[in-house]
């Protein structure tokens, strides 16, 4: 579980860097192009050690779809974008399979239990 909450917050500050993508307009607006780096460096150092127990089919697929969906949020709420009923089915799509990617990973742990 512990790995689980690192993700959590490796996902948090990808959505994080990724919204100074934004602001850093091309890098040319210094605080958010360092705040980016900062934010990607602490991400990937995060999803890294939660490797240490999640597989990494499982690990990056929640990292990526997450994150994907909360910066569209974040887009949303922050950034004034809007998005259209198709954007958010593909929101939807990518956090159904997140939950699929977890049960097919408590199924497997089940059977190797099972055949000891």
């Amino acid at each position: 579980m512990k790995y689980y909450l690192i993700l959590f917050i490796s996902i948090l500050f990808e959505i994080f860097a990724t919204s100074m993508l934004k602001l850093s307009d091309g890098f040319t607006n210094l605080i958010p192009s360092i705040a980016l780096v900062i934010g990607f460096g602490i991400s990937f150092t995060l999803l890294i050690i939660s490797l240490k127990f999640i597989p990494l089919s499982v690990a990056y697929s929640i990292w990526a779809g997450l994150g994907t969906a909360g910066t569209a949020l974040v887009g949303m709420f922050l950034f004034n974008e809007i998005l259209s009923g198709l954007n958010v089915f593909g929101l939807m799509i990518i956090i159904v399979g997140v939950v699929i990617m977890n049960l097919e990973k408590k199924s497997d742990n089940l059977s190797s239990s099972n055949a000891l």
